[in-house]
């Protein structure tokens, strides 16, 4: 009696299991929010492009800019470079900055098509053009302030011990600058940052 009845847990147990394997090797595709959802690498991630512009764009409207009273001023994008490892698309990183400034009413913004044509024109990639070239293609698009930016990466991972897993840590910083394309001066420059540590089995999947 014993024994069978050992025997029928057993089975119920291997049934439920392979029922489990098999849900496990579906594909499962699920809505999340996305301010909520978690991070899901150490490295850049959707959540670091939605929280990181956000962020230093609240820093930059808090300086103030503009000044206080001022009419909403014209303002080039001239982007924001990928200083990393890491591959993003820092003309989305920029765009979600500019929108953001936008939605704020407190600025206006060239088109990125008329300051993309002048670049063309002149002969310059918008990664390459040197800073003094960016003054002068803002100027000829009239704008009054001129946006640039980058994003630097650091890393580093745990030195060799006795372990289960091993961690490694990444940070990054965004910088934020607003130029003057009257003065050249750098009236606002602003910084985000965030480290993230991921911890791996040595041992496992």
């Amino acid at each position: 009696m014993i024994m069978n009845s050992l025997i029928k847990y057993v089975c119920i147990v291997l049934a439920l299991s392979a029922i489990s394997g098999c849900r496990a090797f579906r594909i499962g595709i699920y809505d999340q929010d996305p301010e909520k959802a978690r991070s899901i690498t150490e490295r850049y991630d959707p959540r670091d492009f939605k929280s990181m512009p956000t962020e230093i764009v609240q820093k930059l409207l808090n300086h103030p800019f503009p000044p206080a009273g001022a009419e909403a001023p014209l303002v080039v994008d001239m982007g924001i470079q990928n200083r990393t490892k890491t591959h993003m698309d820092t003309l989305a990183l920029a765009d979600n900055v500019t929108t953001k400034l936008l939605n704020s009413k407190k600025v206006r913004l060239v088109q990125s098509n008329r300051r993309d044509a002048l670049l063309k024109e002149q002969g310059y990639q918008l990664k390459n053009c040197p800073e003094d070239k960016r003054v002068k293609i803002g100027k000829q698009l009239g704008a009054k302030y001129m946006i640039t930016g980058s994003m630097v990466e650091l890393g580093a991972k745990s030195g060799r011990q006795v372990r289960v897993s091993k961690k490694e840590d990444v940070y990054y910083q965004l910088t934020l600058e607003i130029t003057d394309l009257q003065t050249a001066e750098v009236i606002v420059k602003k910084q985000v940052d965030r480290m993230r540590r991921a911890s791996k089995p040595i041992i496992g999947w």
